[in-house]
C-alpha cells in the first residue's frame, strides 16, 4: 500500500496538541455485520467502501486531522484484512497497534483484552468501527477531565430513536438512565458511539464477553458517566439502507473527516468523493 496523505495539517495550541498526542483511540473494529451481508458478503463491515475509500479509513482520517497518533485496533472477524490494510499506520504518519478477539468478547471484551496495549495512559478515546459522528474530540476531552467520572460519551438527538434506544440525561450532563428500544417513533438522545473512557474503567469489565452499552455502562452511573451532546452528522452503516445512505453523502463524510473544529476556520472544499487525489 503506498503512502497516503493525511489531507489536513494539525492546527491548536500547544496544550490541546500535547492532550491528543497523549490520549490514544482504540477502534472496535471486530463486529461480524450480519446485517450487511447482503451487500457485504465477504468483506469487513469497517472496510465497506464509502466512495473509493473505506469507512474505516474516514474515522482513521478524522482521528489523524484532529491530532490524535496512536491507534489501537480492537479487531475479529476477518482480522487480517484490516490489518493487511492499513498496516502499522506509517502510511498517515500514526502508530497502528492491534488486539485481535481469538472469539466475540464484546464491545467492553475487546477493550479488556486490548489493555496491554494502554499501560501508561490515564484516559482513552473508543469509537466504533461502524458509525461517524461530527465532533471536536478536543472538546469531549476537555469535557471528561473537567467532569472527573470515570466515562464521558458523545449523544446526539435524533428524530426517530426506536432503533437506537435512548440515554437519559440530567441537567448537569450526568447520565441517570438508559431506555431500551422503545418501538415507537419519537425523538431521543442517542449514544453517538464516541467514548473517553478512564483506564480505571478497566477493573469493572468481567472477564466474559460484555457490552459497554448493555453491560458495563448501567453499572457505572453512580461513580460518574457523563454525556455531550454533539450538533453535527451522525450516521452508523448497520443496515443496507444506512449504508446506501452513507453513499450518498460520501461528499459530506469526507469533509467532516477532514475537518479540524477551531475557532474562524472553515471545513477544507471538496469535489466529488470519488475523487483519488488524497490517495
Amino acid at each position: 500500500m503506498g503512502t497516503a496523505s493525511s489531507g489536513c495539517s494539525v492546527g491548536g495550541d500547544n496544550a490541546d496538541m500535547s492532550m491528543m498526542l497523549n490520549t490514544p483511540a482504540v477502534l472496535l473494529v471486530g463486529g461480524m455485520g450480519t446485517r450487511l451481508r447482503s451487500v457485504l458478503p465477504s468483506t469487513p463491515k469497517p472496510l465497506a467502501s464509502v466512495g473509493n475509500k473505506s469507512f474505516l479509513e474516514l474515522l482513521v482520517r478524522q482521528l489523524r486531522c484532529q491530532g490524535i497518533r496512536r491507534l489501537v485496533m480492537c479487531t475479529g472477524y476477518l482480522a487480517d484484512r484490516v490489518e493487511s490494510e492499513f498496516g502499522d499506520g506509517s502510511g498517515w504518519d500514526i502508530e497502528i497497534d492491534y488486539s485481535k478477539e481469538p472469539n466475540p468478547l464484546g464491545t467492553a471484551g475487546a477493550i479488556r483484552l486490548a489493555q496491554h496495549h494502554l499501560k501508561h495512559v490515564s484516559d482513552f478515546l473508543v469509537m466504533n468501527g461502524d458509525s461517524f459522528l461530527e465532533i471536536d474530540f478536543r472538546r469531549l476531552v476537555r469535557f471528561h477531565r473537567g467532569h472527573k467520572g470515570l466515562v464521558s460519551m458523545a449523544v446526539v438527538k435524533v428524530e426517530n430513536a426506536n432503533r437506537y434506544g435512548t440515554v437519559q440525561v440530567d441537567t448537569e450532563n450526568r447520565v441517570i438512565g438508559f431506555m431500551e428500544k422503545a418501538g415507537s417513533d419519537r425523538p431521543g438522545l442517542i449514544n453517538g458511539g464516541v467514548y473517553i473512557l478512564n483506564r480505571a474503567i478497566l477493573g469493572y469489565i468481567p472477564e466474559a464477553p460484555a457490552s459497554l452499552e448493555k453491560d458495563v455502562f448501567p453499572r457505572l452511573l453512580s461513580q460518574g458517566v457523563y454525556a455531550l451532546e454533539q450538533h453535527g452528522m451522525f450516521i452508523d452503516i448497520g443496515t443496507p439502507e444506512d449504508y446506501a445512505r452513507a453513499q450518498q453523502l460520501c461528499d459530506h463524510l469526507y469533509e467532516a473527516a477532514l475537518y479540524q473544529p477551531q475557532p474562524d476556520s472553515e471545513p477544507p472544499e471538496f469535489g466529488d468523493c470519488n475523487d483519488d487525489r488524497e490517495r
